[in-house]
This record gives C-alpha cells, structure tokens and sequence, in this order.
C-alpha cells in the first residue's frame, strides 16, 4: 500500500475513499467543451493513478531495503521491487531515495527523524501524520500549511486511537487461519485474520518483531509488513458523505506528495 492507512477498523488505502471529482458544463456550451471537460476529467483520474502506483512501487522498495538490507544481490525481495519499479519508469533518483529511506537516511546522507503529528482534518475526522524527515522543522512547517489551508487544525488525536502491532505474510495459499491458529496463540499474537490471501496478526506494539520472527519460522512464511499501526476506537468512528469524502481525498492527496510522508491513520468510516 503505497504508504498506508487506516480507515474504520481495519488497514486499508484511503483511495478508498472515492474523490468525488466532477467536471459541470452547461447545456448551452459547445460540444467541443463537453468534450475537453471529460479530457480534463480523465486526465486528473490517470494522473491520480500513477501517482499511487508511484507511491506504492516505492514504499514496496523501502520495506525491503528495512527489512533485508540496502544491496539488491545480497536482497532478492529488493532485487525484485528495484525491477518493478523500473518497467513501471521509477527514476533511478527515487529508487536510490527510497533505498536509503529504508535505512533511515536520506538523499544527503543524513539520518532521517521519525515525525508524528497530530490533526483535526475537514469534517472532524482525527488524523496522525507519520513522516521521515532529514529536517524535522521544515516537515513540521509544511504538513502544519497543508493541514491549515485545507481547514485542519493542528490538535492532540492520539486519545482516539489504540496502537497495535500488525504483521501481514507474503501473498500464499498452502496456510489458512486454521491452519495458524495456534501456533499464533502460543506466539502471544492477539488475532489472526486472512486478508486477500495473505494472514495478518495483530499484537501488542512491544511484540511484534518477536512474534514475527516465531511465526515465520514455525509457518515456513516470509514476512511482508511487521509495523506499529493506529487502529481508531469504535466509538470515534466519523461517517461522510459523497462530497465529504471528496474533500478529504484531496487533503490526502496532499499529505502524501510530501517527500516525508510515511503513513496515515484515520478515523473515517469506510463506505
């Protein structure tokens, strides 16, 4: 997932959330008009696209640079990101970037600082902000002026969310959860659910390396995540509208063309 986020109770991508982008024209506009509208309309729709996929081709070569190490011929799992993101036409300066990333530097060579901010984005939906940053001051100044312009407040949201540990396994189909279960139980894993053929296990946060480490040994899986996620409480649960989502989207959208960007985590009902 590109970076990730939360929605409801479960990680999910925001793009979920469907923009609402509409192009209006009047019935007494020339033909050629309608028509350059809808050209407009599906450009913003492709461009939207591959800047997921961007996104998603680069954070799937930070994982494994953190998790298997930075040289590609000692790191099948980066040997094979590093390739997809190449026939998709990845440059070659955000492999690098995406590389170092995942070992906690950045382009300069700098160590990167983990940045947490907190925020009441449009429509009362509680939002945590996780960036990677070489400039702590800078990120925090330019997520604050994203935040803002789109009618955000800056403001404590913690409070409305539970930290978990989450650890999702490779795509496979040869383990179900029955199968699992109860080797996840005397790990210390707190539940075990299958999603789009892969199992995800949820721990408490101080857990998670450890249980990730036990389960892919006793499973005979290769793991693809094990992270620290913000699950929102139930009872914070925000619903929106059509045009409500639409305006979330778009500061979303924001959020994550910032350099820093990390993940995500909100408390917006998923439709």
């Amino acid at each position: 997932m590109g970076a990730q986020r939360i929605v409801g109770t479960r990680v999910a991508s925001w793009s979920r959330l469907a923009p609402c982008r509409q192009w209006s024209s009047s019935t007494t506009l020339a033909s050629g008009h309608n028509r350059w509208s809808k050209i407009r309309h599906d450009k913003g729709k492709n461009d939207a696209m591959k800047s997921k996929a961007r996104t998603v081709l680069s954070h799937s070569i930070i994982l494994a640079s953190k998790m298997g190490g930075p040289d590609p011929a000692l790191n099948s799992s980066l040997a094979i990101a590093i390739n997809n993101a190449k026939r998709n036409q990845l440059s070659k300066d955000t492999i690098q970037a995406a590389i170092l990333k995942g070992q906690g530097k950045s382009l300069s060579g700098l160590p990167l600082e983990s940045v947490v901010i907190e925020a009441i984005l449009p429509h009362g939906v509680a939002a945590i902000i996780e960036c990677e940053s070489d400039n702590k001051a800078r990120t925090l100044q330019d997520i604050r002026l994203i935040v803002h312009k789109a009618g955000g407040t800056i403001t404590p949201t913690a409070f409305l969310f539970e930290r978990k540990g989450r650890i999702q396994f490779e795509e496979q189909d040869k383990v179900g959860v029955d199968d699992a279960l109860e080797e996840a139980i005397e790990a210390g894993a707190m539940d075990l659910v299958s999603e789009d053929g892969r199992l995800v296990v949820e721990t408490a946060p101080s857990e998670v390396s450890a249980v990730a480490e036990r389960l892919s040994q006793s499973l005979n899986l290769s793991v693809d995540k094990a992270e620290i996620v913000y699950v929102p409480n139930e009872d914070s649960l925000v619903s929106l509208t059509e045009e409500q989502e639409g305006d979330l989207h778009r500061i979303l959208e924001s959020l994550e063309n910032d350099n820093s960007f990390q993940n995500l985590y909100i408390n917006a009902a998923g439709q």
